[in-house]
């Protein structure tokens, strides 16, 4: 026995008082607390009152049988030990004991000393043991609902703190939207400035970097340059020609190729005006060197540096193109107006000349793509528009400025907003929708 451990408790059931004295006598020695009982009733009134480690009772006893002692012993008190002592053979009543009372071991009379005192030895270990093992068992079935609550509660609080981590990006999502179409806004109206003073010689330069910027970004993705300088090319398209904000109103609309020497000298710094203007802005960077190298040729005759060939960055090289096809057609760049069709024959005949010929191929067959995919436009007046209408082409006010860009989407609001603007200023809108949404 360990010496920190209380000493077991022994309940001895017999009687005749020899029996019962020979126990106690034998059974003291081993430091063990004696409590004897002389009969089943005695016997079940001393465990109601005392707790007891181990019952040795005798089989053959007046009034109640150790058999039925020990059965009781196991209903109420299942966990002290039982060990009947039998001093005949009868082995209907150590069956009845074994099975109902579901004793430990049964000892016959008289026993050996040396067996008794072991049997009970072993008994009280193993009874130690079956403590323990109940004890770890209690212990770890409520460590384990412990764990069970806290994974339970951890859970819950990782299932909040997703939902908080999904709803605060879902936050930031929005916001960085919402500054991008700000930052996009802004851009657009820096482009327009430019345009807007065209207004007093007729608006033709209304749309233009719109126009510029759309077309370089669908020739980039097919050139399959990287999202980041598809954005950089579109936004240099955008931007393209800030540099002319200090020109002469004159000089913004009138025909590259009659203009006089000076004035010629005067439009060729706009380039580098334009990317003075952006490399102060860190975001602008790459687009300022666009913006810059955007009138140089392939063969080395543009301006301002005289670049040739795979010098000119990409970028550059595709902004020239789309930037003349549309200027050509507003009549900026020679001293008509060409169509469409002339434009693009423009383009091929100057192809390894002022144009990268890989960026003028690919241009021709996205046109050639654009127009067979294309929508079928049909002109409208403000009364007969309604709302998930889409348009086809920009809606430019007559003073040059953009009201709407290609592909919006009409609301009752902004319908409502053209209405108004015919009736102040007295000047018919016409849109050309895309028909099947008529």
């Amino acid at each position: 026995m360990s010496e920190t451990a209380a000493p077991a408790t022994l309940l001895f059931v017999d009687d005749e008082p020899s029996i019962l004295s020979s126990l106690r006598r034998l059974f003291r020695p081993h430091g063990y607390r004696i409590l004897i009982a002389e009969g089943g009733a005695a016997g079940l009134a001393l465990l109601e009152q005392e707790p007891v480690d181990l019952v040795i009772s005798d089989m053959r006893m007046p009034e109640m049988d150790g058999a039925t002692f020990l059965k009781e012993v196991r209903q109420r008190w299942p966990n002290t030990l039982r060990i009947l002592l039998t001093g005949y053979a009868d082995v209907t009543s150590t069956v009845a004991a074994i099975n109902e009372g579901e004793i430990y071991r049964y000892i016959a009379k008289p026993w050996d000393d040396n067996e008794i005192v072991n049997t009970v030895r072993e008994a009280l270990d193993r009874g130690r043991l079956e403590a323990e093992n109940r004890r770890l068992t209690a212990l770890t079935q409520a460590q384990n609902e412990e764990l069970k609550a806290l994974n339970a509660g951890l859970e819950q609080k990782v299932a909040e703190r997703t939902a908080e981590v999904r709803q605060a990006l879902a936050m930031v999502e929005k916001a960085h939207g919402e500054l991008k179409k700000s930052f996009l806004t802004s851009v657009q109206v820096f482009a327009g400035l430019s345009e807007l003073r065209s207004g007093q010689n007729g608006g033709i330069l209304a749309g233009h970097g719109r126009r510029v910027a759309d077309w370089a970004r669908n020739l980039a993705q097919r050139l399959a340059v990287g999202d980041a300088e598809v954005q950089n090319v579109m936004l240099a398209g955008l931007l393209h020609d800030i540099g002319k904000l200090g020109l002469p109103d004159e000089l913004l609309s009138k025909p590259f190729n009659m203009l006089t020497a000076d004035q010629r000298a005067q439009v060729m710094k706009h380039p580098q005006i334009g990317q003075n203007l952006l490399m102060a802005i860190e975001r602008f960077k790459d687009v300022a060197t666009l913006v810059r190298h955007h009138h140089e040729c392939f063969d080395g005759t543009g301006y301002p540096d005289h670049l040739a060939g795979m010098a000119i960055p990409l970028g550059a090289r595709i902004l020239s193109v789309v930037n003349d096809y549309d200027s050509l057609q507003i009549g900026t760049l020679v001293q008509r107006p060409l169509r469409a069709e002339e434009a693009l024959v423009f383009l091929i005949d100057n192809r390894g000349k002022r144009y990268d010929p890989t960026v003028v191929d690919a241009f021709v067959k996205l046109i050639a793509e654009t127009r067979k995919s294309g929508p079928v436009e049909l002109p409208l007046r403000t009364m007969h528009l309604k709302p998930g209408m889409m348009l086809t082409r920009e809606l430019a006010h007559r003073d040059g400025y953009l009201l709407l860009a290609k592909g919006s989407v009409l609301t009752a609001d902004i319908i409502s907003q053209l209405i108004r603007l015919e009736q102040t200023e007295q000047h018919n809108l016409t849109l050309y929708i895309r028909s099947e949404e008529k």
